[in-house]
C-alpha cells in the first residue's frame, strides 16, 4: 500500500481539493515520517509541529482551496526567512534568531497554501561541501548514512527523498540544489536569475544566486515555480524576465559535454555520464559540442569571492573566532580582490554567456553531469582532488555546476535510471533564459520514457 508520504505534491494537493485526504492527516504522516527518520539524516534544523498542525487544521476549515498548494507540507532552507519560525543561516552566530517577515519566496508558497514544516539543514551561511554546522548535521546520505547528501541545500534533497515532505526550497549559488539533487536521486530546479525575486538582498543586480526547488519528480517543480514566478519591482533582475514559446513539436537536439572542456569530473562520473547519453539518444538527436568556457572557473572564483567578502567581511572582523573554517577561508578569498579584477572576470563572463547563446542557437538543450564525483565520506569536509589531481581551491569540484551559474541558464537536474547497487546520480538540463517550460516538458519525456526518476532509498 502506498503511504501518503510516497505521493507527490500534485497528487496531494489534487486529493485534499477533492476532500479524499485532509490537510491534517498528510501533515501528521509527514512529521510522523521525520520523527521516525530525521534522528538518522539529520536534515531538519527546526521542526514546526504545532504551527504545522494548526495550519492544517485552518486549511481543512477553509470553504475552498486556498491555491495550488492547498494544504500541502513544504521545507524551506534555512538560509531563507521565516515568520516566527527560528532561521540560523547555518550558524551559531545565529541560534535564536526568529524573523518578523516571511522572504517573498515564502510568503508565496503560503499563499499558495502550503505548510511550512520546518526549516532544513545547509553548512554556515550556505559555505561547504559536507552540509554540516555547529548547529546540526552532518546531514546523511539516505542511500548510505556514512556519505555526503551534498552542500549546501543537502537538508532539502534529504527531506524529499526520505519522503519527509514531497517538496522542498532550497537555494543555488555554485550548485546548491543540482549537486544534492544529484546525490540524493531526486530532481531539481534552478531557474532563470529573477524569476524568483529576491527583493531584500543587499546586492540587486546579483546573477549569481537563485532560489530553486528540489522534488521527487517534474510536475511538482513546475507547480511550485508556477505559484513562486513573477516579476517584483524591488528586484531588478526580476524585471522583465520571460518565458519562451519552445514546443515539443519535433524530435529536440541537444548539445551533450561531460566537463564543458575545463571542468575536472571524476572518470567514474564520466562513464556514467556516457551511459546516460546513449539513454538520451532514444529520445533526441544527441551531439557532443560545448560553448567556449576557457577562463570560467577562474570567472567565477574571482566574482564569489568578491560577493562574499562583501556581504561578509564585518563578521571575519568583527566575529571570526565564531566561524567555520570554511566560512573564513570564502571570505578572506575576496579581500584582496581589485576593482580592475572585478571587471576583468565580468568581461571574461560576458564572453562565455554570449557563447551559450551561439550555441542554443542550433540546440534545443545542454546536458552536463549534476556533479563531479560522486557522494564521499562524511568526515572528510573537502573534495582536495579528483582521480588523484589536485584541486587548486576547495570549489574547484563544482566547476561542472557552476559555469551555469555563471551564466544565469535555467537547468533542470534529474536522476538517472540505475541499478539497485549504484549510487544516485544525476545530469543537468540546460535552457536558454526564460526556458524552464521547455525543461518541464523535455522531463516529463526522460521520466516517461526512459525512466530518469527517483528510487526510493531502501530503509
Amino acid at each position: 500500500m502506498t503511504s501518503i508520504c510516497d505521493l507527490s505534491a500534485t497528487t496531494i494537493a489534487r486529493a485534499i481539493t477533492k476532500r479524499e485526504l485532509s490537510s491534517r492527516e498528510v501533515v501528521d504522516a509527514h512529521l510522523e515520517r521525520i520523527a521516525r527518520s530525521d534522528v538518522q539524516l539529520a536534515a531538519f534544523v527546526t521542526v514546526d509541529a504545532e504551527g504545522a498542525r494548526r495550519a492544517a487544521q485552518i486549511c481543512d476549515e477553509a470553504p475552498a482551496p486556498t491555491g495550488p498548494l492547498h494544504g500541502v507540507p513544504v521545507a524551506i532552507k534555512d538560509l531563507t526567512d521565516t515568520a516566527g519560525l527560528t532561521t540560523t543561516y547555518g550558524s551559531a552566530l545565529f541560534r535564536n534568531y526568529v524573523p518578523a517577515e516571511d522572504d517573498l519566496v515564502v510568503a508565496r508558497l503560503r499563499r499558495a497554501g502550503a505548510i511550512v514544516l520546518g526549516k532544513t539543514n545547509t553548512p554556515e551561511f550556505g559555505f561547504g561541501a559536507v552540509c554540516t554546522n555547529r548547529l546540526c548535521g552532518p546531514t546523511r546520505n539516505p542511500f548510505d548514512f556514512s556519505l555526503t547528501s551534498g552542500g549546501s541545500s543537502g537538508g532539502s534533497a534529504v527531506a524529499v527523498a526520505a519522503g519527509m515532505v514531497p517538496l522542498a526550497h532550497g537555494t543555488d549559488f555554485g550548485g546548491s540544489v543540482r549537486t544534492p539533487a544529484s546525490f540524493c536521486d531526486v530532481a531539481s530546479i534552478r531557474p532563470t536569475p529573477g524569476r524568483i525575486p529576491s527583493p531584500l538582498r543587499p546586492l540587486g543586480w546579483d546573477m549569481l544566486a537563485t532560489h530553486g526547488f528540489l522534488a521527487r519528480g517534474v510536475d511538482d517543480l513546475a507547480l511550485a515555480l508556477s505559484v513562486c514566478e513573477g516579476s517584483d519591482v524591488r528586484d531588478p533582475v526580476s524585471i522583465g524576465v520571460s518565458s519562451d514559446d519552445w514546443s515539443i513539436a519535433r524530435r529536440p537536439r541537444i548539445a551533450v559535454t561531460p566537463d564543458f572542456g575545463v571542468a575536472p569530473v571524476a572518470r567514474d562520473v564520466r562513464a556514467r555520464f556516457t551511459t546516460a547519453c546513449e539513454a538520451l539518444a532514444r529520445v533526441a538527436d544527441v551531439v557532443p559540442s560545448s560553448p567556449d568556457c576557457i577562463g570560467a572557473v577562474e570567472t567565477f572564483r574571482m566574482l564569489r569571492a568578491a560577493h562574499i567578502a562583501n556581504s561578509y567581511g564585518e563578521l571575519l572582523r568583527t566575529r571570526r573566532a565564531e566561524l567555520t573554517p570554511t566560512v573564513i577561508w570564502n571570505i578572506e578569498a575576496g579581500t584582496k580582490l581589485s576593482a580592475q579584477d572585478y571587471l576583468n572576470a565580468e568581461r571574461r563572463r560576458t564572453a562565455i554567456y554570449r557563447g551559450f547563446r551561439e550555441l542554443f542557437i542550433r540546440t534545443d538543450f545542454l546536458i552536463a553531469p549534476a556533479a563531479s564525483v560522486f557522494p564521499w565520506p562524511n568526515e572528510i569536509s573537502d573534495v582536495t582532488a579528483i582521480d588523484g589531481a589536485a584541486l587548486e581551491t576547495p570549489i574547484d569540484y563544482l566547476a561542472v555546476t557552476f559555469i551555469v551559474s555563471l551564466v544565469g541558464f535555467p537547468v533542470l537536474t534529474m536522476p538517472v535510471r540505475r541499478d539497485a547497487s549504484e549510487l544516485p546520480f544525476g545530469i543537468q538540463i540546460i535552457a536558454p533564459p526564460g526556458g524552464e517550460s521547455r525543461l518541464f516538458a523535455f522531463g516529463r519525456i526522460l521520466e516517461n520514457e526512459l525512466g530518469f526518476s527517483h528510487r526510493r532509498p531502501p530503509f
